[in-house]
C-alpha cells in the first residue's frame, strides 16, 4: 500500500507540474516578447541620445510629462515593484494591466532624455502585470495567483538580464528577508527559462562580462587551497559594498522625503530632479553617468564594462552614479535600480582593487553582484547571477562578498514592501 500511495503522489505532482507548464507557457512567452521589445527600444533611444546629446537638456520637461501621466492614469501603479510584492503578500485590488504600457513608455522617455536609471524595474513590473492579467483571465485562486505573480517577477528578471537561475531565486528571495518559500520554485524556474529563451530568440544579445583572473593559490598557508589573503580582502570589500548599498538606499529615501515636503506642487519635483541631473553632469564634464551605463560611446568613458579593466573608473565614479540615480528615481522618473547598482558596484570594486592591489576584473565582478545583493537583500540570487554571468570558478569569493554586503547593508532594502521574517543578526 505504501508503494501505491507513493506512486499516486508522484502522479499528482506530475499532473500539477504539467498544469503549471501549460499555464506558464503563454504567460512567459508574452513577458519574454515584451522584454525583448523593451530592450530593443532601449537600444534605440540610448543610441539616439548619444548621437544627439542636446536631448538631455529636455529631461526636466520629460519629467513633468511623466509626472502628468502617472497623476492622471497611473496613481495606483506608481508604487511599481512594491505594488507587486505587496500583492503577493496580501492580495488586495490586484495589479492593473495598464502598468505595462505606463512603465514601458515612461522608462523609454527617461532614458531618451538622459535619466540615470536601469531596466530591471520595468521588466519586473511588466512581468507582474502580465501575470496578474492572466490570473484574472483564468480565475485562479489566491494561492495560484500569488505563485503566478512570483513567476512574472522571475520571467521579467530572467529575460532582461539573461539569467534564468538567478531570476528564479530572486523571485523567491526578494519577498521576505530571512525566509524563502519553495512552493513556487518549479513554476518560477519554468517561467524564467521560457521567458529567457523567448527573449534571446528575438535576437536580443546580452552584454558579455568575463573575469580573466586565475587564482594562483599561493600563500604562506600551504595547507589552504585558496588565497587566504585575497579572501580577507574580498571580505573587507564586501563590507564596503554593503555600505554602498546602504548609502544608495538612504540617499534615495532622503531625496524623496525632502522633495515631497518642500514642494506642494508635485510637478515641480521632476523639474528639480532633471535640472540637478543635467547640472551635475555638466559640472562633471561627462555624460557617462546618464542612462544605463553598461557601455560608453566615448573611447575612454566610464561604464560597467570599462570597470573590469585598468583605468576603467575614477575613484568617485561609483558615488556620482549613486547620486544621479538616487536623484533620478526619487524625483519621479522611471526605470529601475539594479543596472545602476551594477555600475556602482563594478566601479567601486575597480577602485578597491587598485587601492588594495587586488585583481581588478575580479573585484569589479564582486562589486557588480554584491552591491545589488545588499540593496535588495537577495544574496543567494546574486551569487547565482555571478555564476551565470562570470562563470563558477570564483564562486567562493562571490559568496563571501555577497554575504558580507548583505549583513552590512542594514535591515531594509530598496523595496519597502519587502517583509522581514527575522533580523540579520
Amino acid at each position: 500500500m505504501s508503494n501505491i500511495k507513493y506512486f499516486l503522489e508522484q502522479l499528482k505532482i506530475t499532473k500539477q507540474l504539467a498544469w503549471w507548464f501549460l499555464i506558464l507557457l503563454p504567460v512567459a512567452v508574452t513577458i519574454g516578447l515584451l522584454v525583448a521589445f523593451f530592450l530593443w527600444l532601449l537600444d534605440i533611444v540610448t543610441t539616439t541620445r548619444e548621437q544627439h546629446q542636446w536631448l538631455i537638456y529636455l529631461l526636466p520637461i520629460a519629467g513633468v510629462f511623466i509626472s502628468w501621466i502617472y497623476t492622471y492614469f497611473g496613481k495606483n501603479v506608481n508604487a511599481g515593484n512594491n505594488l507587486i510584492i505587496e500583492e503577493i503578500h496580501q492580495p488586495d485590488k490586484g495589479v492593473p494591466a495598464r502598468m505595462t504600457p505606463l512603465v514601458l513608455g515612461t522608462t523609454i522617455l527617461t532614458h531618451l532624455f538622459g535619466g540615470s536609471a536601469g531596466r530591471e524595474g520595468t521588466a519586473v513590473q511588466m512581468g507582474g502585470s502580465i501575470a496578474a492579467a492572466f490570473a484574472k483571465l483564468l480565475t485562479l485562486n489566491v494561492d495560484n495567483k500569488r505563485i503566478l505573480l512570483m513567476c512574472g517577477i522571475a520571467a521579467g528578471f530572467s529575460a532582461v538580464f539573461g539569467t534564468p537561475v538567478a531570476g528564479t531565486i530572486f523571485a523567491l528571495e526578494v519577498l521576505t528577508i530571512g525566509k524563502i518559500k519553495y512552493d513556487a520554485l518549479f513554476p518560477c524556474l519554468i517561467a524564467s527559462i521560457i521567458a529567457h529563451i523567448t527573449c534571446i530568440s528575438c535576437g536580443i544579445q546580452h552584454t558579455h562580462y568575463s573575469i580573466d583572473f586565475v587564482s594562483s593559490d599561493t600563500n604562506s598557508f600551504s595547507y589552504f587551497s585558496i588565497d587566504i589573503f585575497l579572501l580577507i580582502k574580498v571580505a573587507i570589500a564586501g563590507v564596503l559594498f554593503g555600505f554602498a548599498s546602504f548609502l544608495f538606499r538612504e540617499t534615495a529615501h532622503f531625496i524623496k522625503s525632502k522633495t515631497d515636503k518642500l514642494f506642494t506642487k508635485k510637478w515641480m519635483i521632476p523639474i528639480i530632479g532633471g535640472v540637478l541631473v543635467v547640472g551635475i553632469s555638466f559640472l562633471l564634464g561627462t555624460t557617462d553617468y546618464l542612462g544605463l551605463g553598461v557601455t560608453s560611446p566615448n573611447k575612454d568613458g566610464i561604464s560597467i564594462v570599462s570597470a573590469f579593466h585598468t583605468n576603467g573608473a575614477n575613484y568617485f565614479s561609483w558615488f556620482w552614479k549613486l547620486l544621479l540615480t538616487a536623484i533620478t528615481l526619487s524625483t519621479g522618473f522611471k526605470g529601475g535600480e539594479v543596472t545602476p547598482l551594477f555600475f556602482i558596484g563594478a566601479t567601486l570594486g575597480n577602485t578597491l582593487a587598485i587601492l588594495s592591489g587586488s585583481p581588478i576584473d575580479l573585484f569589479a565582478g564582486l562589486g557588480f553582484i554584491a552591491v545589488f545583493a545588499g540593496a535588495t537583500n537577495t544574496p543567494i540570487a546574486c551569487i547565482l547571477m555571478g555564476v551565470e554571468l562570470f562563470g563558477g570558478e570564483h564562486v567562493l569569493y562571490y559568496a563571501v562578498a555577497c554575504f558580507m554586503a548583505y549583513y552590512f547593508s542594514g535591515h531594509t532594502g530598496i523595496y519597502h514592501a519587502q517583509r522581514k521574517e527575522q533580523p540579520k543578526f
